[in-house]
C-alpha cells in the first residue's frame, strides 16, 4: 500500500531508512545469544546462525504422512525483525519464523520451497491445498481454529506504541483510544480485536477511534510518525524491536498474550510431526537459541500444542 509523502517531526527518522540501514548490516562473529548480535550494533539484523548443526529426529520424522519429502511454505514479509524481512541482497530471508521454520525441517529431514504472500492471503490459501504450511507470526484464536490448524511455538500478542510526545502511557482499556487514528496491519487478530469493540467508545458517549490498516510494515509506522495515526497495535516483539531501533516512539504495553503457531489447513496430517519437531527443537537447546538471537526469550513456551483455546486474559 503506497502513501502520500508529508512532512514529518525533525526529531523522527523515517522508519524506512531504518529499515534499510538495518538490511544492509550483519552480525559479526558466529555468537548465538543476545550480547553476540548486541555487538554487530544496534540496527543490525541478527545472522548467527543457529540452524545448521540440527539433526534429523526419526521418530518425529516417522510422524509425517508417508512419502512426505518436501513442503511448500507461505511466508509473510514483515519487513522489520523479528518478523521476515530481505536481507541486503534482496533474495535472502530472515527472521525468528524463518530460522524455526528451517530447524523444523531440519529435524524432520524434508526440503522446503518458500514462497513470499501478504498476511492476511496465506491463511484463506491453506484450504485451497496452495500452501502446507503458513508461517507469519499467526496468532491462534478461536475464530481462526474453526478453520485453521495451529501447531504453536512461540508465545507473543497484541500491544501498543506511540510516538514520545503522546499523552498515553499505556492502554489497558480500548475506551483509551477514542477519539484517536489507530494504525496496525491488514487481516490481523489486532484489526478484528479493534473492529469488534469499535462500539466501546460510542458506549461510553465518546466518539468513536478510526481503524488504519496497512498492509506494509513501513507505511504503518511512516503513517504514526508523519502525525496521519496516533498510536500503533501491532506484536508484542516487533513493537519492542520498532521502538528500540527508532528514536521518538514509545512502546506503552502488553495489551493481550497470544499463542502463535505456524498455520495449516483443518485437519492437516502435518501437525503431529510439526509438534514433535518444535519440541525436539526446546529439548536440544536450538529453540533457546533462537529466541535468544532474536531477543524473544520472553516468548518462550515449555512445549508445543496443536490447536490450543485461545489464551483469555
Amino acid at each position: 500500500m503506497r502513501t502520500p509523502t508529508h512532512a514529518r517531526p525533525r526529531h523522527l527518522v523515517p522508519f524506512a531508512l531504518i529499515t534499510s540501514a538495518a538490511l544492509l548490516l550483519t552480525a559479526c562473529g558466529s555468537g548465538t545469544d543476545d550480547t553476540a548480535n548486541a555487538a554487530a550494533g544496534a540496527d543490525a539484523v541478527p545472522t548467527a546462525d543457529v540452524v545448521s548443526g540440527v539433526r534429523e529426529d526419526e521418530a518425529a520424522a516417522r510422524l509425517l504422512p508417508p512419502g512426505t519429502t518436501a513442503l511448500t511454505v507461505a511466508a509473510s514479509i514483515s519487513g522489520t525483525p523479528p518478523g521476515t524481512a530481505y536481507l541486503a541482497d534482496g533474495k535472502t530471508l530472515a527472521g525468528q519464523d524463518v530460522d524455526f521454520v528451517q530447524a523444523v525441517a531440519k529435524v524432520l529431514g524434508i526440503r522446503l520451497k518458500t514462497e513470499t504472500a501478504s498476511f492476511e492471503a496465506i491463511l484463506p490459501a491453506l484450504d485451497s491445498g496452495k500452501y502446507d504450511v503458513g508461517a507469519g507470526n499467526f496468532g491462534v484464536t478461536d475464530e481462526r481454529r474453526r478453520t485453521i490448524d495451529f501447531v504453536t511455538y512461540i508465545n507473543d500478542g497484541q500491544g501498543f506504541a506511540a510516538r514520545e510526545d503522546s499523552e498515553l502511557s499505556g492502554v489497558t482499556d480500548l475506551k483509551q483510544l477514542c477519539g484517536l487514528d489507530v494504525a496496525t496491519g491488514a487481516g490481523t487478530t489486532f484489526e478484528a480485536t479493534l473492529e469488534e469493540n469499535r462500539h466501546v467508545c460510542g458506549d461510553a458517549g465518546e466518539e468513536e477511534y478510526r481503524v488504519q490498516t496497512y498492509n506494509e510494515n513501513g507505511a504503518l509506522w511512516s503513517s504514526l510518525q508523519q502525525g496521519r495515526s496516533d498510536v500503533v497495535m501491532s506484536t508484542i516483539n516487533g513493537l519492542r524491536y520498532a521502538v528500540a531501533h527508532q528514536p521518538g516512539l514509545k512502546f506503552l504495553n502488553e495489551f493481550h498474550r497470544l499463542d502463535v503457531g505456524f498455520a495449516f489447513e483443518k485437519g492437516s496430517k502435518l501437525t503431529p510431526a510439526f509438534r514433535a519437531a518444535v519440541d525436539e527443537l526446546i529439548a536440544d537447546g536450538t529453540y533457546d537459541r533462537i529466541l535468544r538471537k532474536w531477543g524473544t526469550t520472553a516468548s518462550a513456551i515449555d512445549e508445543s500444542r496443536i490447536s490450543p483455546p485461545e489464551v483469555k486474559d
